[in-house]
């Protein structure tokens, strides 16, 4: 199943795409916040149709593991995504994000207009103040999305106790309620 940007169009609702590693902790990170209304996992940036988590962790297929975001501008600005988005990953290793490696696990902004591109490259320059060493986000024009397999969905929420969660998941979590907690939902994440 694929998802693109006609979907939202019509409506005030918008679109974005990221890559930060593991779909699970970005998907948990950004369910969190206010005026996103959905959070999708999946995989963009490659060439291969209709890709699957098998095919995609050999690193063969170009996808990285991704999130499609819904959410409302109104509530929510697209810098202050991408504010979240640069403070819970490390945007300067180059395909990688601690223990996970490959091109899978890139750290890339896909953009769905010009706008978001213009955003997306003043916002590296902010988060390249942060860091020491050179920030290595690509900046892609969103193309396909390929969503994830159902077993990724909602994925920290359903094994929040697994090690995975606890060792990397988690501290991401705490960093997001400290460094962001006015831009937190404060009753169900999963809404």
């Amino acid at each position: 199943m694929t998802l693109n940007r006609a979907a939202t169009e019509s409506t005030r609702l918008r679109q974005a795409t990221f890559a930060g590693g593991c779909f699970w902790c970005t998907e948990a990170v950004f369910k969190m916040l206010k005026g996103v209304t959905k959070v999708t996992p999946g995989y963009t940036g490659g060439t291969m149709e209709n890709p699957h988590y098998y095919t995609v962790s050999m690193g063969t297929t170009g996808h990285a593991e991704a999130i499609q975001i819904e959410f409302d501008p109104s509530k929510i600005a697209y810098p202050d995504l991408l504010h979240v988005f640069f403070a819970t990953h490390d945007p300067t290793t180059l395909n990688q994000q601690g223990a996970d490696s490959g091109t899978q696990y890139r750290s890339a902004i896909f953009y769905h207009d010009e706008e978001q591109k213009k955003q997306a490259e003043k916002a590296i320059k902010l988060a390249q103040k942060d860091h020491p060493s050179k920030v290595v986000t690509e900046i892609t024009r969103f193309t396909t999305f390929y969503v994830a397999e159902n077993y990724h969905h909602d994925y920290y929420r359903k094994n929040s106790s697994a090690p995975y969660c606890r060792i990397v998941i988690d501290p991401k979590i705490q960093k997001l309620k400290t460094k962001f907690s006015p831009y937190l939902k404060h009753s169900n994440p999963d809404h």
